[in-house]
């Protein structure tokens, strides 16, 4: 038995939505960071829960690797296909199953993404508010724990996944969790499931807590004269408690790529893109006690955004910043580092990869939900170069081992997959055998995007 028996068996229920068209293999074997191409045997287009068992049953049975696909917009090349295998792709389960406004939640189905859910909610008071930048599923934003710019006020998936439907290894279908808001009962299989990238069974169904839409939202961009400053504007907001929903930091590298990328004409030095939620009053008030902070320590050049399509070129500039990033050096590829510190150690972290960089001669722009204590260093190298690539996963290192000093760790949103798999061990010692012993309990055959985030089978 094996990949064969598998297609062969899949291909009796999916009939032409199991493909394996040249097209389709090699779209779903690219990654949007630097791995290199690695198709899939087939693809599978599921349209019900039911079919996602039937698959994960005939894989089980010819012991095939089993990859979902969302989007895949992960950066760590969590839905890459390095062992062969199926790609479930969740695109067309990509239904609003049930909005619940009373309860301020709602259920969807894998494939919906962020804006598409919010596009629904949009005559309803609410809104789901995880942002990662890109547009991704749902199911995938759960399978790696996504966060991103809103996440300083609203938390992460983890905080707001209420419960999910998922398939197991075996093909059984299971519930986690309910819609109460608390519980005590038993082991937390939902935050199980999220975060564990499609290691221990594929999700066909999320439960998901929403927000009130704010009554008044203001966007604001703040320049410094040094990232020190503005790292240290940050602490001193978050310390003081205004409830930011967003604050963001670019350094000067990254203003001069989205200045170039998106057309923008800010000063080319670091600066602080913010956005405050609440009431006109409250709005108001968050942002002049912000305004004082910023000041005292160097800030200046506030440009404050009111309307919405103001805001919304401001944050689609933020959102393009990691394409831009890697439009200033046509055809360069890049190792995007995605450490997360406590939130008094950020300016330590940050002035100690910048001299990291400077040492090692590579060009790293820095940005990242500073809010959170997560920055991003975006690594740019020749991948013909052996010697470029050998200092860009030094530098790497050195920021991994640099964040587990501070208390921090190796990933603060993008997940493991692959990439990071070698920080595992240095960041949770014994405790990284123990996610490989749930695995082997869950997936014994290990079938189910093997090779990923837990120590390799022996």
């Amino acid at each position: 038995m094996g990949v064969q028996d598998a297609i062969a068996e899949i291909s009796t229920f999916l009939g032409q939505r199991l493909t394996r068209s040249k097209s389709d293999l090699d779209l779903h074997g690219r990654s949007e960071s630097y791995f290199p191409l690695t198709p899939p045997d087939a693809v599978a287009y599921p349209e019900t829960t039911q079919e996602v068992a039937q698959i994960l049953r005939a894989c089980a049975k010819a012991g095939c690797p089993v990859i979902g696909w969302g989007t895949g917009t992960s950066l760590e090349g969590q839905a890459q296909a390095f062992q062969g295998g199926i790609s479930v792709d969740f695109s067309r389960m990509n239904r609003v199953l049930e909005i619940r406004q009373q309860d301020m939640d709602v259920t969807v189905q894998p494939g919906v993404t962020r804006q598409s859910l919010n596009e629904e909610l949009r005559a309803t008071g609410l809104f789901f508010p995880v942002d990662p930048g890109a547009n991704a599923s749902l199911g995938g934003m759960a399978s790696t724990r996504a966060s991103g710019t809103t996440a300083v006020r609203y938390g992460t998936m983890r905080e707001n996944v209420l419960g999910l439907e998922v398939v197991t290894a075996a093909g059984e279908i299971i519930r986690t969790g309910t819609r109460a808001r608390k519980s005590s009962s038993g082991y937390d299989l939902t935050s199980l499931f999220v975060g564990a990238e499609g290691t221990l069974g594929l999700i066909t169904e999320l439960t998901l807590r929403l927000h009130g839409q704010p009554e008044a939202i203001s966007s604001a961009v703040c320049g410094f004269d040094t990232m020190g400053g503005a790292v240290q504007a940050v602490i001193d907001t978050i310390q003081m408690g205004v409830p930011m929903a967003r604050i963001e930091l670019m350094d000067e590298a990254s203003v001069a790529a989205v200045n170039a990328y998106s057309g923008m004409t800010l000063p080319e030095r670091p600066h602080l893109l913010l956005e405050f939620h609440g009431s006109d009053a409250g709005v108001a008030e968050q942002a002049e006690t912000f305004g004082l902070i910023a000041a005292e320590h160097g800030g200046s050049g506030f440009d404050w955004a009111t309307r919405a399509e103001d805001r919304n070129a401001l944050w689609t500039m933020r959102h393009n910043a990691y394409h831009a990033i890697l439009a200033s050096r046509p055809g360069t590829r890049a190792v995007v580092t995605d450490n997360c510190v406590p939130i008094s150690r950020l300016a330590e972290a940050i002035e100690g990869t910048q001299a990291d960089l400077e040492e090692a001669g590579l060009p790293g722009p820095i940005l990242g939900h500073v809010g959170d204590g997560n920055f991003h260093a975006i690594l740019m190298f020749d991948e013909n170069d052996a010697d470029a690539v050998a200092r860009a996963k030094t530098v790497s290192d050195k920021m991994v081992t640099r964040a587990l000093a501070l208390g921090g760790t190796a990933t603060g949103e993008h997940g493991i997959g692959v990439g990071k798999l070698n920080y595992m061990a240095r960041e949770h010692g014994g405790a990284w055998q123990m996610m490989g012993a749930v695995k082997a309990a869950l997936d014994p055959q290990n079938i189910m995007n093997p090779g990923k985030l837990v120590p390799p089978r022996n």
